[in-house]
């Protein structure tokens, strides 16, 4: 399992032609069931509430969430399943960027919720090779790294519903 694992992540971090070829779009949607499949089997509760990465590269996740299934008493998304949102594409990007070798912890988590969300959500992160840089030297060196993702939760019309502000800590594994 490590190999394709590996394997995914070297295609996710080369260059995406400029033509993709019919081969390369089966690949990449290969790599995304496995790596939706995988982060399902160790939270379940994320399969449940529907949510899918997207979108990866090297420092950049975008992540999905269906309003099928996460609606509250009055037909909006249940405040939960954005919580969900928020919180689980920062451990991934760690995971994916670090490897078995660290673990990422979310310490704090706050909420802003703005307009009611009535579609599908959809949250992007983006980190500079610097900060995921800084971020690993500061663990190797210390054993732990914290570290703040700033993010918006979107609708499908790219309206901004929610804003989270997350603190994870990396942590090297002993």
């Amino acid at each position: 399992m490590s190999s394709i694992v590996n394997w995914g992540k070297d295609f996710l971090r080369s260059d995406r032609p400029q033509k993709p070829s019919v081969i390369w779009r089966l690949q990449r949607g290969f790599i995304f069931a496995v790596m939706n499949k995988l982060i399902g089997i160790s939270i379940p509760f994320v399969r449940r509430n529907r949510f899918k990465v997207v979108e990866m590269r090297t420092g950049y996740l975008k992540a999905v969430i269906s309003l099928r299934g996460n609606k509250n008493h009055i037909g909006t998304m249940y405040a939960g399943a954005m919580f969900l949102l928020a919180e689980v594409p920062g451990g991934i990007v760690s995971l994916f960027e670090y490897g078995s070798g660290y673990y990422p912890i979310l310490k704090e988590l706050t909420m802003r919720y703005l307009l009611p969300a009535t579609s599908d959500l959809t949250i992007e992160v983006s980190l500079t090779q610097a900060e995921l840089d800084a971020i690993r030297q500061t663990a190797d060196e210390t054993g732990k790294s914290e570290f703040t993702l700033t993010l918006d939760l979107k609708d499908v019309n790219g309206v901004v519903v929610a804003q989270s502000v997350a603190l994870y800590q990396l942590r090297v594994k002993r």
